[in-house]
């Protein structure tokens, strides 16, 4: 799911191309896409974009007359940016947003279709879609803290909690988690001052890195290749490879549909956290360590 280094920059490069451009219309193709009835998404046809902006993992597309058009893209949703009036892709496609200067086509390659739209009206509806976490950007160590200990979670779930935190899933969160050095399943409560200043750190600097490393690669241009895993990543979607720190093998964690990377070296001093699959496999002979892991594969 794109995250908020992947958002921020789909939202700067929309808003480089739509505010003040009038939309013209909204092609449909995939009428589950639209989740809403009031106001009608032909409302939206000939009003102006007077904004671009991010609520937590959503791209809002301000329009005159105080009318939002919500997309969440989910874990499969893209955005293109095509020639004026472009052909919707026909197995991934799902509508077309079009201006006189091109258009904005929204895809997804994934059998269920999670993708969203909503049109609602004024602030208060919009507000409905703000989950209550706050913005790394600007926080104050001390609004940091009183989120993350609110809730007694394991850390790596407490930073993706939308009610927390705005913005991070799990992909930047294995970056940050590796960044200040900390397990994914250390216990919130039992987080001292130090472990708390120092993932604030880590947070802060691993967002902003990201977002100024995607800016950077698109350029003037229009972000197409938003994935979750990324060179130069230090450990998402690099299970068994070098750790960049220390060159440990990267580990994981198989949960539902995801996983969570980590470097026991770096992290958990050396300690394999149990993975679900395989421990169940393996019961009494799980290894416990780097050391018996090793030696395991030996």
């Amino acid at each position: 799911m794109p995250e908020l280094p992947d958002v921020t920059v789909y939202v700067e490069s929309l808003a480089a191309r739509t505010v003040g451009q009038e939309l013209r219309g909204v092609r449909l193709k995939s009428p589950f896409l639209l989740r809403t009835f009031d106001p009608p998404l032909s409302r939206a046809s000939g009003k102006k974009v007077v904004e671009v902006r991010r609520i937590g993992k959503r791209i809002v597309l301000g329009l005159e007359e105080d009318l939002f058009l919500v997309i969440h893209l989910m874990i499969a949703g893209r955005l293109r940016w095509r020639e004026a009036g472009a052909a919707i892709p026909g197995k991934l496609g799902l509508a077309a947003f079009d201006f006189a200067s091109g258009s904005v086509l929204l895809t997804e390659a994934s059998t269920k279709k999670r993708a969203s739209l909503h049109v609602v009206r004024g602030e208060a509806a919009l507000g409905e879609f703000a989950r209550g976490g706050i913005e790394i950007e600007g926080a104050t160590l001390a609004a940091f803290r009183d989120a993350l200990v609110r809730e007694n979670h394991t850390v790596k779930r407490a930073i993706t909690d939308p009610r927390l935190f705005s913005g991070i899933g799990n992909s930047y969160s294995d970056e940050i988690l590796h960044a200040a050095r900390m397990s994914p399943v250390k216990r919130t409560a039992q987080m001292n001052d130090e472990e708390i200043a120092r993932l604030f750190e880590a947070t802060r600097r691993t967002l902003a890195e990201w977002t100024d490393r995607l800016r950077h690669e698109v350029g003037d241009g229009f972000p197409e290749k938003v994935t979750a895993f990324r060179d130069g990543m230090a450990v998402h979607g690099r299970y068994q490879k070098p750790c960049p720190v220390c060159g440990a093998p990267v580990q994981r964690i198989v949960y539902a549909e995801n996983e969570t990377n980590y470097c026991a070296r770096c992290q958990t001093g050396g300690k394999l956290l149990a993975d679900r699959a395989l421990s169940r496999l393996l019961h009494e002979d799980w290894p416990r360590t780097l050391e018996e892991l090793e030696e395991l594969r030996r």
